[in-house]
């Protein structure tokens, strides 16, 4: 897939962020949409996954360590065919599939999720099981920056860095934004990347908005041997909404219906001009 095709999903898939947020009144917008980019790659273009057969066996694994991040996952899902685009307007409502954080039943998620700090264990026991069972898939697993401050974040990467499981990628949504602020001024965890290859890791630091720098990171991730890599990701906070981009309060913070109708202006130009990009 080329990368013009890849931003117009990209741009979808921000679009339903900010649909299922704003018809929720509450959800999580800003680590969602700064993390769309890489939630396209990874099922457009990097994981080996089917739509029509979620549970397919040797299917690679996603975890979604940053659970409350949820409307990003679920826009993803959708947009990709795991389930209709129009269920994302049904988030946190009574009777939905889709409530605040991930859950398993749901099609195309692999783990649920929410307390952080959990996700990367779980993921880091799928890619041991993996390994124990000589399959070939690959599991990944999206943290938030603000999450890796929990102490068992790192217990699952020094066993991972221990087992050598090189079918593990790690992805951290580094955008420095966390609810209360700046992450390095409530619990600085940088430098990240020294502290992953402490942890016996190979770490890649990559612009979250670069699409041929995605690819070039994933495709150096999978020819990584005998270790497992570690993405750190260099992402803006509410990106492609103007007014939420790099605003800690658009963290957990549901769009009123002015502030929507102005976020889908912002999307729907970004569509125009994609459109424009394709036709010339």
């Amino acid at each position: 897939m080329n990368n013009l095709e890849l931003r117009k999903h990209a741009n979808d898939v921000r679009k339903g962020i900010v649909t299922a947020v704003h018809s929720a009144k509450a959800g999580h917008p800003g680590g969602s949409l700064s993390a769309a980019d890489v939630y396209t790659y990874l099922y457009f273009e990097e994981m080996n996954i089917d739509p029509k057969n979620p549970d397919m066996e040797d299917r690679d694994r996603f975890v979604l360590s940053k659970g409350h991040t949820a409307p990003g996952l679920y826009s993803t899902l959708a947009n990709r065919g795991f389930f209709p685009v129009e269920d994302l307007k049904t988030l946190r409502k009574l009777g939905s599939y889709l409530q605040g954080h991930p859950s398993i039943h749901i099609p195309g998620v692999d783990m649920s999720s929410g307390s952080l700090g959990q996700g990367i264990s779980a993921a880091v026991g799928m890619a041991l099981g993996a390994k124990m069972n000589n399959k070939s898939f690959r599991v990944y697993t999206l943290l938030g920056d603000g999450e890796i401050q929990e102490g068992q974040v790192w217990e699952a990467a020094m066993f991972a860095g221990h087992r050598k499981l090189d079918n593990l990628c790690v992805i951290v949504d580094n955008n420095n934004l966390q609810i209360d602020g700046p992450i390095d001024q409530v619990c600085s965890p940088y430098p990240i990347d020294k502290k992953f290859e402490a942890f016996n890791f190979h770490v890649i630091n990559v612009d979250a908005h670069d699409f041929d720098a995605l690819r070039a990171a994933f495709k150096e991730a999978r020819e990584t041997k005998g270790m497992p890599t570690c993405l750190v990701i260099h992402s803006v906070k509410g990106k492609g909404v103007s007014f939420m981009e790099n605003q800690a309060g658009w963290h957990g913070k549901a769009p009123n219906d002015e502030e929507y109708a102005v976020a889908m202006v912002d999307l729907d130009r970004i569509a125009a001009e994609l459109e424009k990009e394709g036709e010339a």
